[in-house]
């Protein structure tokens, strides 16, 4: 008999050789019926594994990120046999699940495969599905391996890295594949199928080997789930935020000036200049100081904080001067520089905290075909602020930090998001720095922070920065998508490695402890995350105009000056159109650049001394005084701008 432990704590006793499947029906029959994969001792397993010793087991349904993985894994099984049975001579090489869906690399030979193309791949998935397949997993020598993919480059580099004893096949149907398992019971409950996009893509990510094709795909239980997922995926186009950037004249970007690197236009540089005052408040509230530090640096700086030996191969190369043997670098990250700036000060136990922040711009190489929009650049700038204080002042400046994040949030209507705490991965530890001790310390005290501010939090192993572990929030948006946004660090290493010392009450030196952090991130990437989430609609406090003047004729522009000046009065951003276009044209164009509020100005408005207001989307407010409505955008504001 072996014991099994599930999720809740209780604990079920069965036959040795007993399958998480055996376990799902002792629940209950339903429960069984959505149970989809499973693992074992914190290792994936199929559903019909036999289990032969004591261990815990979870059961993971549709529900489970998980289950999705093993539903879309198995769905890249499945398009790769309607790959290999619709062209000839198909090369496949591997097929994993992503965030959502799935893809496959495949070499097509003499084939190419393009949009026209997706339907008749759709189709032959589903009549794969439909089969109600078994995914059945086998051991297999590698001599065995190697035989059947002797006509298979890529399948046979893969099978030569690994050892014999280790190697697993997958099938299902006629269809064979390598594979580590990981599988839904069978095909059949692969009920809707669909395919996204095809790109190149090298092999092994490696641009020195072939270029295969790359075909997308995403899979679903049910037809109406994928249904809902398209149509998700429509509105994700229009809330672009390349699409609305340039519509609402906020950012471009010009070849000549370089890939990756954005321009802000004026309307864009006065939407960052608003982020930045109201963060800048926040922070001056909260006792830090500015500062400002170069874009490059010398080389031994970065050196000296252990950037360059994790970075400098994928960073921008060194800059030379006329002086032989100086270098420099472009600025990858704010935190060397502060460190000096905290070594330019002798500091006593009762100055700390020291809080510096900087809105400073740093600058990464990445591949031109990771580039995206505002969201993947070579030049951002980041929201930057790093604390020096010393042990017993740890618990309460993190806490404090986790306030101004939430603050931020408020403020932007981000109210759906979650937490999680990066810790090092323990069977990695060349990829850290530092004293274990620190770490163990570091990470405690994010999770206690975490636990006393209330935080629906997980913890994850492996996605600590090298010199510290985080607290990341993951922010869902109004389409359901998560985002990683807003970061804060607890470092012991950057004080050690740049000898950063306070004297304490004994009167001896001591290491400050560093905190990290930005709300933000980037600039960049935050107001990407901002534009697809509000679809351009802005809080109103940070609309770059939050009402537009619209003359109705020539006749009536004196008066609308006069009703912009008292708005201006009022610090209300306002502008008045004043070309020479019907009413209805301006109140479209209006509505395209998602200006909050309209003023209608026409001979009953003159003549009364009021204005007429629509708001955006259409709502008539009707005709109301110039006082009143800036009430309405005062309080407007205050419901939306929250108190820090």
């Amino acid at each position: 008999m072996i014991h099994i432990t599930l999720p809740d704590g209780s604990v079920k006793t069965f036959d040795e050789g007993v399958t998480p499947m055996d376990v799902a029906k002792s629940i209950s029959e339903g429960f069984a019926r959505n149970v989809i994969s499973a693992s074992f001792n914190g290792t994936t397993v199929e559903t019909v594994t036999p289990l032969t010793t004591d261990g815990s087991l979870v059961l993971y349904t549709w529900r489970d990120d998980a289950g999705k993985t093993a539903f879309w894994h198995s769905s890249a099984h499945v398009l790769a046999q309607a790959i290999e049975e619709l062209y000839d001579g198909a090369k496949l090489t591997i097929g994993p699940a992503i965030e959502n869906g799935f893809y496959y690399d495949v070499d097509f030979g003499e084939h190419t495969v393009s949009e026209k193309d997706f339907k008749a791949i759709e189709t032959k998935m589903l009549e794969i599905a439909r089969g109600k397949h078994d995914f059945s997993l086998r051991a297999v020598s590698k001599a065995d391996a190697l035989s059947l993919y002797k006509d298979n480059a890529f399948k046979t580099e893969l099978i030569d890295n690994l050892e014999d004893g280790t190697i697993t096949f997958c099938d299902h149907s006629t269809f064979t594949d390598l594979c580590r398992g990981g599988h839904i019971p069978n095909t059949g409950i692969i009920k809707a199928v669909k395919i996204l996009s095809v790109a190149g893509a090298y092999w092994r990510g490696d641009e020195n080997k072939p270029q295969l094709t790359r075909v997308y795909g995403i899979s679903f239980p049910k037809q109406k789930e994928l249904t809902e997922y398209l149509a998700m995926l429509e509105e994700a186009k229009k809330r672009d935020h390349r699409k609305l950037g340039k519509e609402l004249e906020l950012f471009t970007f010009s070849k000549k000036v370089g890939q990756g690197l954005p321009l802000w236009l004026p309307k864009g540089a006065a939407l960052r200049e608003r982020l930045e005052n109201f963060l800048k408040a926040a922070q001056k509230k909260a006792g830090y100081e500015m500062v400002v530090t170069p874009h490059i640096g010398q080389k031994e700086l970065y050196e000296t904080s252990g950037h360059y030996a994790k970075y400098g191969e994928d960073s921008f190369q060194p800059i030379t001067t006329p002086k032989g043997g100086e270098e420099f670098l472009l600025k990858p990250m704010n935190c060397p520089h502060h460190c000096e700036v905290y070594n330019n000060f002798q500091w006593s136990y009762k100055d700390l905290p020291v809080r510096y922040a900087e809105f400073g711009t740093v600058y990464r190489y990445e591949q031109s075909g990771e580039l995206h929009g505002l969201t993947r650049v070579r030049g951002f700038t980041q929201d930057d602020a790093h604390i020096f204080c010393t042990p017993k002042q740890l618990d309460e400046e993190f806490k404090s930090v986790i306030d101004l994040v939430l603050y931020v949030f408020g403020s932007l209507g981000f109210e759906n998001f979650t937490a999680q705490v990066s810790v090092r991965d323990p069977k990695n530890p060349n990829k850290y720095i530092g004293d274990i001790a620190n770490w163990e310390k570091a990470e405690q005290a994010i999770i206690n922070a975490a636990t006393d501010k209330g935080l629906d939090f997980v913890i994850e192993e492996g996605e600590a920065a090298f010199y510290g572990p985080k607290l990341d929030f993951m922010v869902k948006d109004a389409l359901g998508r998560r985002w990683q946004l807003g970061t804060i660090q607890v470092d012991y290493n950057l004080p050690e490695r740049f000898d950063l010392t306070y004297k304490g009450s004994d009167n001896e030196s001591h290491r400050p402890i560093m905190i990290h952090r930005a709300p933000f991130g980037s600039m960049e990437r935050f107001v990407a995350l901002l534009l697809e989430h509000t679809g351009g609609n802005f809080p109103l406090w940070l609309m770059p105009t939050q009402a537009i003047i619209l003359s109705i004729s020539e006749k009536y522009e004196k008066y609308s000056e006069k009703v912009l000046n008292l708005l201006e009065n009022d610090e209300i951003r306002a502008l008045v159109d004043h070309r020479n276009e019907t009413i209805g044209k301006k109140i479209r164009d209006a509505e395209m650049q998602k200006h909050p509020y309209m003023i209608i100005i026409g001979e009953q408005e003159e003549q009364e001394g009021k204005i007429t207001v629509r708001q955006h989307g259409g709502e008539d407010l009707g005709m109301i005084s110039v006082e009143a409505f800036s009430e309405i955008i005062k309080e407007d504001i205050k419901k939306t701008l929250k108190t820090f």
